[in-house]
């Protein structure tokens, strides 16, 4: 794999988070009413829930699905898949993330480049396969197409597998696709073994390809509460009631930046980006229309945002709005 540099900020990540833990203190209410008013501003928001030691300690609801309903999380749901991902490899499904993608799928599309064979779990969840993103202007065409996983697989290379992030949901999608065939389950049956029954959420079923392959990367359907569970199971090393969920060291090696935004700048491990807010570290996954999953793991606490999901997006810039509520939780009294 090819190595990158990163920003020192990143660095933190590593850093051993006791001393912080012994400091941590709950939002106050002065704090929570100040978030209150900033998310009532933003109109497009639905409901934030913040989480501190495990508990659920404020909600707001102000529109679209409340916070024990399940909303569309869109792009949000390739941080979920990575979870299923690190459980399917404790449940012994996969062997690690270093198994390569043409092992697990067993049968590859005719006429695709041999770098198809050099693409590991690894540069799945990291996005880094190195073809042609599917997401952006070639989205369309790739959904309309008759055979997700195949048109996916033949896309030309545009850097070698290992290389840049390249934000795709075709990447993910082909993680879908290995997922189902290496353990004959669909990826929505290994949602509920795998996370649905040890966490005691509940997951809806979302859209299929043509060939009934999960949507990998999109279009799941979570209520807050339930990514409230997910964000504190990798808060607390992949460990729930005294079970491993996910494999031992996997929330480390999932928050290890492996590749860089391009439009923000933020690391990306293993489905999770990794930034610095109010100068403390955040892991967080994102979806369309402002869907996102904070863990702040020195202040122990998680936060979800759910948003409107329908077009037209918000941009890049709404994202940063959600970023600043955080800070603004991070930052008060």
């Amino acid at each position: 794999m090819r190595a990158t540099a990163f920003p020192l900020l990143f660095v933190f990540t590593m850093v051993p988070l006791l001393p912080a833990l012994a400091a941590a203190s709950q939002p106050s209410a002065s704090t929570l009413q100040a978030l209150d008013q900033k998310a009532g501003e933003l109109r497009r928001v639905h409901t934030v829930v913040v989480a501190y030691q495990g508990d659920i300690v404020h909600e707001r609801h102000q529109g679209g699905p409340g916070p024990s309903t399940p909303a569309n999380i869109k792009s949000l749901s390739k941080t979920v898949l990575a979870a299923i991902t690190g459980a399917a490899i404790e449940d012994g499904i996969i062997a690690s993330t270093e198994q390569p993608l043409a092992e697990l799928l067993g049968q590859l599309p005719s006429g695709v480049d041999p770098r198809v064979n050099d693409i590991t779990v690894a540069h799945l969840l990291a996005l880094q396969a190195g073809l042609e993103r599917t997401s952006g202007s070639n989205y369309g065409a790739w959904v309309a197409s008759n055979h997700w996983v195949n048109d996916a697989l033949t896309r030309p290379f545009v850097d070698e597998p290992g290389g840049r992030m390249l934000y795709s949901t075709g990447t993910s999608h082909l993680l879908s696709a290995a997922l189902t065939q290496a353990s004959g389950e669909s990826t929505y049956a290994l949602a509920q073994r795998l996370l649905g029954e040890p966490l005691d959420i509940a997951i809806p079923t979302w859209p299929q390809d043509p060939q009934g392959i999960y949507f990998g990367g999109n279009d799941m359907q979570l209520s807050p509460r339930a990514l409230v569970e997910i964000g504190e199971l990798y808060r607390n090393d992949g460990m729930v009631d005294g079970r491993r969920v996910l494999p031992e060291g996997w929330v480390e090696a999932s928050w290890t930046p492996r590749g860089q935004s391009p439009w923000t700048g933020d690391g990306y491990g293993y489905g999770w980006f990794v930034t610095s807010l109010a100068q403390e570290p955040v892991m967080y996954g994102r979806g369309y229309g402002g869907q996102a999953l904070y863990v702040i793991p020195e202040r122990e606490m998680t936060v979800v945002i759910t948003s409107d999901p329908t077009p037209p997006s918000p941009g890049g810039q709404f994202q940063q709005q959600l970023n600043q509520l955080v800070v603004g939780l991070l930052e008060g009294e």
